[in-house]
């Protein structure tokens, strides 16, 4: 008897569990499906999600909470109103709470196309264009912060939440490659190339007539709708072009980068199929055998594509930095001086430019430092002396010229005023020095 009877005491334990299980996810469900929740329904809904996690032990259960609780970021949003801007959606989000949302909002679609019963299946479809829009929100936002790696996490998600939507596939590998995170760009290029994306196609666009701007519409029939309101004008449509190449060059960039070469010039072989026209390709080719250090073939390839464009100031200042990186400063320079000739308002060849002659500087500033006060020495600093200040004055023209191009660049004053300093240049010094 008194067996029996703790097996009903037990029984009617989890008879009290269930109930509260199912009455915490009433008033989750209750205040979720509101239009505009009050502050006081987010306290509500967030005191329910803590008294229910303890409780959730079955499937339906845990997959009902989770998504609840995936489902915060947008409950708070939603309390805004539709005065919401992108600053109060994206601080409603962390790394977690995106991985959160995408995590079960994934759950609760195979949960109810496993059982049959789509409780939620509808509203998550009908609400999905207006989540990723959140989420990519704070993608941007990271960006916005040069926190790059954040940003592909982020925008993964996004992709894993829609895989329809394999754009945000490619910009996820976009910032993972500018975070030099390149396993997971590698992966999510290898994704992109594996599901022969292209990324072609029309993008709409139309001026906003009270700012004045160019927007971007997801459809034509969406910029027909402004442009019949009267809001916009000036319709125009512009060409994708394809991003193949770009995928197979970065791929193959990511593996020069791991010494898996041969793996590198296959890619190189597919990317240049994909995209004949692109070559920049070319450039990934030759810095492939740079570092293989097979220097005919380096030069010929850097010959063949000068031949088909000699005058194309951005190949040129690739082959600068191509060259500089291998630290052929001399064709590094001729590079950047051809680039000069083309565009002399190139503002990063003028940069580059000057900064390869600072190099030298280095050189005279190191043995200068270590010579003594001996007669011998002296005249050794006098004739070093005037080979720097014959150095500096090569590179000012540059400077001077960056300068005017971009007066409020920091580095480039800094620059500029300590060579003033060091040719004892007092009046263009001070003129300098009074606009920081």
């Amino acid at each position: 008897m008194k067996i029996r009877h703790i097996l009903l005491a037990s029984a009617v334990l989890v008879s009290v569990s269930s109930f509260a299980q199912k009455d915490e996810l009433k008033k989750l469900k209750k205040i979720y499906e509101k239009d505009a929740p009050t502050v006081s329904d987010v306290a509500d809904y967030k005191a329910n999600l803590e008294k229910l996690a303890p409780l959730a032990s079955e499937e339906v259960d845990k997959v009902y909470y989770n998504f609840f609780k995936g489902m915060l970021p947008v409950v708070q949003a939603t309390s805004y109103g539709p005065t919401i801007t992108q600053a109060q959606i994206a601080s409603n989000y962390s790394l977690k709470t995106v991985t959160d949302l995408t995590t079960a909002l994934n759950e609760t679609l195979a949960y109810e196309k496993k059982t049959g019963k789509k409780l939620y299946t509808d509203d998550i479809n009908k609400k999905l264009g207006s989540i990723k829009a959140g989420i990519v929100s704070v993608a941007i936002g990271y960006g916005d912060q040069k926190k790059y790696k954040e940003a592909a996490e982020v925008l993964y998600s996004v992709y894993q939440l829609d895989k329809t939507d394999q754009d945000k596939l490619f910009y996820a590998a976009s910032y993972a490659f500018n975070a030099a995170d390149y396993d997971k760009a590698l992966q999510y290029y290898t994704e992109l190339k594996e599901a022969n994306y292209s990324g072609e196609g029309t993008s709409y666009l139309a001026s906003n007539k009270a700012s004045g701007k160019e927007e971007t519409f997801n459809s034509k029939d969406e910029r027909d709708l402004f442009i019949k309101a009267g809001t916009h004008e000036k319709p125009r449509n512009e060409k994708i072009a394809s991003k193949r190449g770009e995928i197979y060059k970065y791929i193959a960039f990511i593996l020069v980068d791991k010494n898996r070469t041969e793996e590198a010039k296959t890619a190189i072989t597919e990317a240049k199929k994909a995209n004949p026209e692109d070559d920049s390709l070319i450039l990934t080719e030759a810095d492939i055998y740079l570092k293989l250090k097979d220097y005919d073939t380096y030069n010929r390839l850097i010959s063949e594509v000068l031949t088909k464009d000699p005058k194309n100031v951005v190949l040129l200042f690739n082959l600068g930095v191509t060259s500089a990186n291998a630290n052929k400063l001399e064709d590094a320079e001729k590079y950047y001086i051809k680039a000069l000739e083309v565009d002399p308002t190139y503002f990063d060849a003028l940069i580059n430019l000057s900064e390869l002659r600072l190099r030298i500087d280095g050189k005279f500033a190191d043995e200068m430092g270590k010579l003594g006060n001996s007669e011998k020495d002296n005249k050794r600093y006098e004739v070093l002396k005037a080979s720097r200040d014959k150095n500096f004055k090569s590179l000012l023209p540059y400077l001077e010229k960056a300068i005017q191009l971009r007066p409020d660049d920091e580095a480039v004053k800094k620059t500029l005023l300590s060579i003033y300093n060091a040719l004892e240049m007092t009046d263009k010094y001070k003129a300098l020095k009074a606009k920081i």
